[in-house]
C-alpha cells in the first residue's frame, strides 16, 4: 500500500499522507494556532495601548485649552487693570487741577477779604 501512497495511522485508519508528514502538518497547525493566538493577544494589547494614548491625548488637549483660556483671562485682567489705572491717573490729574483752582480762588478771596477789611478800617478811622 505504501507504494500506492496509502498509509495507516496510529488508529489504523487509511490515510493518503505519510504518518510523518501528517504529524508535521498537525504540529505546524498547532504552531500556527499558537501564533494566531499570540497575534490576537498582541492586537488586543496594541488596541488598549492606542485607546490609552488617545485618552491621554484628549486629556492633554483639554489641559492645553484650559491653560490657553487661563492665559487669555490673565491678559484680559491685565488690560482691564491698565485701563483702570489710566482712568485713575486721569482722575488724579483732574483733582490736582481742581485743587490748584481752589487754592488760587482761596488766595484771591483772602486778598479781597484783606482789602475789604482794610477799607472798613480806613472808613471807621475817617469818621
Amino acid at each position: 500500500l505504501g507504494a500506492a501512497g496509502l498509509h495507516f495511522d496510529e488508529l489504523n485508519k487509511l490515510r493518503v499522507l505519510e504518518p510523518e508528514a501528517a504529524q508535521q502538518t498537525a504540529q505546524l497547525r498547532e504552531e500556527c494556532r499558537a501564533f494566531l493566538d499570540k497575534i490576537v493577544e498582541f492586537q488586543k494589547i496594541v488596541g488598549s495601548l492606542i485607546e490609552l494614548v488617545d485618552q491621554l491625548a484628549k486629556a492633554a488637549e483639554s489641559e492645553k485649552m484650559k491653560a490657553i483660556g487661563a492665559r487669555n483671562l490673565l491678559k484680559s485682567i491685565a488690560k482691564q487693570r491698565e485701563a483702570q489705572e489710566q482712568q485713575l491717573q486721569a482722575l488724579i490729574a483732574e483733582k490736582k487741577m481742581q485743587l490748584e483752582r481752589y487754592r488760587i480762588e482761596y488766595e484771591t478771596l483772602c486778598k479781597i477779604e484783606a482789602d475789604q477789611n482794610e477799607f472798613i478800617d480806613q472808613f471807621i478811622f475817617q469818621k
